[in-house]
């Protein structure tokens, strides 16, 4: 039964209203217990008979007023915060409230008075699984709603009792701000009048089993620096300066164009540095090295920095440990400014088990599947994604929409899609079931990949998408209207895994495994292929690229250099990760980054490392110049083997066209020793050859031993002296 406040009031103060109608028992303890599906139904303003009666929650709270026209009115204390009281007013008025807490009064509006701000559309997308901007609709978004200013709180928790909203302005106590249900969609939704950008929150959501825990928003757009945890209401201020470069960087395909590729690890290419600091320093180093993009290791927010940014909890949130949102927005711009693409790398594969995360998120398994089988992934202790779900496949795919449209990412770079595709994948007998055909193929996670695909290349033109698929599935870059998966481009594992494989042998040993480094073009044109020299190839006891090579110090770094040439000839495009491009003898680490100190002159390092940092930004340079290099990467015309089986002499001789059948020949020498007078066939049709580059010159570390004068073939054969352990670059004259 509702106490009555029969004290007199105080002189000036608010008038005591009459006692309100009581809440159902039911209805009020579901309401405190945090359980109740709609709470506008018992607080804020309603018609009963003899005027409107008037509830508010304001736990902690003194006393609490309604104030209509300037006049107050105070309600009754109802116990456990509530308060209420009945006004004789025919209608609802436009009212707030006055509380008076321990510090004072507070004038606000209530939250309970206002309809829901998210709209039937929205909710009918969201129900569907296609609503492509899901993060307008989901999250805290800043807005005025009925004239007033505030914060709409939407979360997805279909299987939740009740959702309230938390924060740093309710000390972290959900109980003032319980939040509705919006039906079948599962979505539950409150609008907050005078919460703004920069505030702290999570939603507390009491389970179906009646557990009561805080969890940060999926959809948060920013978040606190790990390891606190809390989500932060975010407003984007950021006016872009990279209209030409968003105008125009579509205007190529990019299996026909020059794409060279420089991975980084933001947090440790210069430690310490911010978004913004990195943006005056990584934008110059890669222009003047060459390359055409930047790829990006995870840049999402994620508790565990060992991780890499590779277990992701918050999806649509930059890392705070660099800087906000807007910050982040301003390095992508600084390196479009310079003509730098930017790839990210983003991981739908999986996610970790924190408990204020994405894991049973209200108390059942919500975005990875219900069956223990198919939820737990075994190589990383992290749960999968329910890609048969339409709201969590609506969550990844406007996810990836998202970093395209918002922060100007040209290029998304899928991590780890081997794992999505196969059922039985790292799994044995027994822990994972056929598909309805019987095989082992994730038919859902197929579909997803192909939906997430075609939307970001519908909607976000000039962007690309890449595979990291170590098998050998068919169709990863085939257009999904013709069965594939829809990918741009694909990392070549097996090119990766063979010539490493190949490099790491003795010279003398290196006749044998000869058809490591030209298998690769058997099947070189069965999908558009990179060509990665990435992170995972110089950690975990791998060692770096220049510590592969086999012999002394001078050996291994012109077999480095020679290998940097083969590769940047080879079919496909290229990438490597930062560090190997001044051949770094150390393996990375995520706590110190690059040994960028081996580049100081006072160390001696203009032959060991500037050298090999100049060889890469010449390859760049001669790479971009010659179409010959990139334009038919992904066509057999682009190739012709002049000398393919020199297992012997340890020799790889070719040719790669232009559209135009511009020929450029590349001869690799992966044996120690000068070859004089090497006669290779080549077309008849070119008077004589210009050397353009080789990795042996002196200025690179090299012996210098090449050829300055054209060269002119004798008889169809061209006679070449091959510098040890090098790639030469010839040219028509």
């Amino acid at each position: 039964m509702a106490l009555r406040d029969t004290s007199p009031p105080e002189a000036g103060g608010p008038v005591p209203c009459r006692a309100a109608p009581a809440l159902d028992p039911g209805d009020r303890a579901r309401l405190l217990a945090g359980a109740h599906h709609n709470p506008h139904a018992l607080l804020g303003a309603h018609p009963v008979p003899g005027g409107i009666a008037f509830r508010a929650l304001r736990p902690f709270a003194r006393a609490v007023s309604v104030v209509v026209d300037g006049e107050r009115s105070r309600l009754v204390s109802e116990g456990d915060g509530l308060f209420a009281g009945v006004l004789p007013l025919a209608a609802i008025p436009s009212y707030t409230l006055l509380v008076v807490y321990e510090d004072g009064e507070h004038e606000v509006h209530d939250p309970y008075r206002f309809l829901p701000a998210l709209g039937d559309t929205d909710l009918h997308l969201i129900r569907e699984g296609r609503h492509e901007e899901l993060w307008t609709a989901l999250g805290a978004q800043p807005m005025t709603h009925q004239g007033v200013t505030g914060t709409r709180f939407t979360v997805w928790a279909p299987n939740a009792q009740g959702v309230r909203v938390a924060g740093d302005f309710t000390c972290w106590d959900g109980t003032a701000f319980p939040m509705r249900s919006l039906g079948a969609s599962g979505v539950w939704e409150l609008f907050l009048p005078g919460i703004g950008e920069g505030t702290r929150y999570k939603f507390e959501i009491t389970s179906r089993s009646g557990h009561r825990f805080l969890k940060a928003d999926p959809m948060a757009r920013q978040a606190e620096i790990p390891p606190d945890t809390a989500s932060i209401v975010s407003v984007s201020h950021y006016e872009w300066g990279d209209a030409e470069w968003m105008a125009h960087r579509g205007d190529v395909p990019v299996h026909e164009a020059p794409f060279s590729v420089y991975e980084v690890h933001l947090p440790s290419w210069r430690p310490g540095l911010t978004y913004r600091q990195l943006a005056e320093e990584l934008p110059a180093y890669v222009k003047d090295l060459g390359f055409t993009h930047v790829e990006l290791m995870p840049v999402a927010q994620h508790p565990f920095s060992g991780s890499w940014g590779y277990q992701v909890t918050g999806f649509y949130a930059p890392t705070a440990r660099l800087g906000s949102p807007d910050d982040f927005k301003y390095l992508v711009d600084a390196l479009h400014r310079a003509g730098l693409g930017v790839i990210m790398d983003w991981v739908p594969a999986h996610f970790p088990k924190d408990d204020w995360a994405l894991g049973r998120f209200d108390g059942e398994p919500l975005y990875e599947p219900g069956d223990w089988r198919r939820a737990e992934h075994p190589d990383w202790g992290t749960y999968e994604f329910d890609y048969g779900r339409v709201e969590v496949r609506n969550f990844l795919v406007a996810n990836a929409v998202y970093w395209c449209e918002e922060f100007h990412i040209d290029g998304l770079r899928v991590d780890a899609v081997a794992s999505m595709l196969y059922l039985d994948y790292s799994r044995d007998s027994g822990q994972w079931t056929p598909n309805v055909f019987g095989g082992r193929e994730d038919l859902d996670a197929m579909a997803f990949l192909q939906e997430m695909n075609a939307t970001v290349y519908r909607r976000v033109p000039g962007v690309m998408t890449i595979a990291e698929e170590s098998t050998a599935w068919d169709g990863v870059t085939r257009p999904t209207e013709s069965g594939g998966l829809g990918f741009g481009l694909k990392w070549n594992m097996g090119w990766m895994h063979d010539s490493l494989g190949y490099v790491q042998h003795e010279p003398v040993h290196r006749r044998y495994h000869h058809h490591e480094m030209t298998f690769s073009m058997v099947y070189a044109y069965s999908e558009n292929y990179v060509l990665p020299i990435s992170h995972d190839e110089v950690v975990h006891g791998k060692r770096s690229l220049v510590s592969k090579m086999p012999g002394d110090w001078w050996q291994q770094r012109a077999t480095h250099r020679a290998y940097l040439g083969f590769m940047w000839a080879h079919p496909g495009k290229q990438l490597l990760f930062m560090g190997q491009e001044f051949a770094q003898g150390a393996e990375w680490s995520e706590a110190h980054g690059p040994d960028w100190w081996l580049l100081d002159p006072a160390y001696g390092a203009e032959a060991d490392h500037r050298g090999v940092q100049d060889l890469v930004r010449d390859l760049n340079t001669v790479y971009r110049h010659t179409p010959a290099l990139w334009q038919c990467d992904t066509t057999p015309d682009g190739f012709q083997w002049v000398l393919g089986d020199a297992a012997d002499d340890n020799v790889f001789a070719f040719l790669r066209h232009d559209a135009e059948g511009g020929p450029l020949l590349s001869v690799t020498n992966f044996s120690p020793v000068v070859r004089h007078d090497y006669r290779l066939g080549v077309p008849g049709d070119v008077p004589a050859w210009q050397e353009v580059l080789n990795t042996d010159a002196g200025r690179y570390g090299g012996s210098g031993v090449g050829t300055s004068d054209p060269v002119k073939p004798e008889d169809g054969l061209l006679p070449l002296t091959l510098p040890p352990l090098a790639t030469v670059w010839l040219t028509p004259v």
